[in-house]
């Protein structure tokens, strides 16, 4: 009896530790092709790096202050968003954690490849759609992996 009832609490205990990472409301459609945007607005910025300044300057700043926006309205959308490095993710999201991480360099190596070779615009294209892209992958990994954690935990 006692035992049954440890691992009932256990049980417990592991779902609510899971909850943030679990319990959030549907991505809108929108959100991949806007981070794409944002990211692709972050790199077309530098076209006015020689040209103007201000421009640049003002650019970026814009750009910042839309995704502090951005930012704060998830926060309080979720009510609670997951952060790496705080916390111990359920191990199913773990691994698409460590995919999204890995892969960053990747990107970042390729946008900057298509920089050197292509030019600003190019760039920022290429991020565009590797962003958007990256994002529609990790998005549907992560509902898969919180699936098999919600099973797991059930």
């Amino acid at each position: 009896m006692e035992s049954e009832e440890a691992r009932e609490l256990l049980r417990v205990a592991e779902r609510a530790e899971a909850a943030p990472y679990l319990d959030y409301p549907p991505t809108p459609c929108w959100y991949c092709p806007a981070i794409g945007a944002w990211a692709a607005g972050m790199i077309g910025a530098f076209a006015w790096w020689r040209e103007s300044i201000p421009l640049f300057v003002g650019t970026l700043a814009i750009l910042i202050v839309l995704e502090i926006v951005f930012i704060n309205w998830m926060q309080r959308r979720h009510g609670s968003l997951p952060q790496p490095g705080r916390g111990r993710p359920p191990a199913e999201i773990g691994v698409v954690w460590r995919g999204y991480f890995m892969a960053l360099p990747a990107v970042a190596a390729l946008v900057a490849a298509s920089w050197w070779l292509g030019g600003v615009a190019t760039a920022a294209a290429v991020a565009f759609v590797l962003v958007t892209g990256g994002l529609v992958i990790y998005e549907k990994r992560y509902e898969l992996a919180a699936e098999a954690t919600r099973a797991r935990l059930s």
